[in-house]
């Protein structure tokens, strides 16, 4: 026989359970943000070893090296493109204090290819203050090109 769901019990549930989501968003928030600093930085260690010429011979041999190494020990995620999409990270947004927390790399992936700076500021902008997540921020861009058709 179930036990008799009491109101009272129903609040104390849901005010836990509001705790446990808020709780989860806020870690997912801040490992999303640490991940993103450290991709940007990355690419900046990247671009001041090739002395800040992203088509430098130099850098191919580094990448590929610094692919295999960090795949070997940190997994899948340092696959040459992309050591070279956070080499581009940098180049594209130099200064580290004007990333916006809300933004996931797939965001920051995704405004890369925006060309004119001043759209790109544009999307980023409407990301963060609209909350758009990367697949609003993908179609958003596709309504872009084809209107720009």
């Amino acid at each position: 026989m179930e036990k008799e769901i009491v109101p009272a019990d129903k609040a104390v549930y849901d005010k836990i359970r509001a705790t446990l989501v808020a709780a989860r968003r806020k870690v997912y928030s801040a490992v999303n943000q640490t991940m993103v600093e450290a991709y940007w930085d990355i690419g900046r260690q990247i671009m001041e070893a090739q002395n800040n010429n992203a088509r430098a011979e130099y850098g191919a041999g580094l990448i590929k090296y610094l692919a295999e190494r960090l795949t070997a020990e940190f997994g899948k995620g340092f696959t040459i493109s992309n050591l070279k999409a956070m080499r581009q990270f940098y180049v594209t947004f130099p200064i580290s204090h004007a990333l916006r927390g809300q933004l996931s790399w797939s965001h920051y992936r995704l405004l890369m290819k925006i060309d004119d700076p001043s759209r790109r500021e544009f999307y980023l902008n409407e990301c963060a203050e609209c909350n758009w997540s990367s697949r609003q921020l993908e179609r958003k861009l596709i309504e872009m090109r084809l209107g720009d058709q």
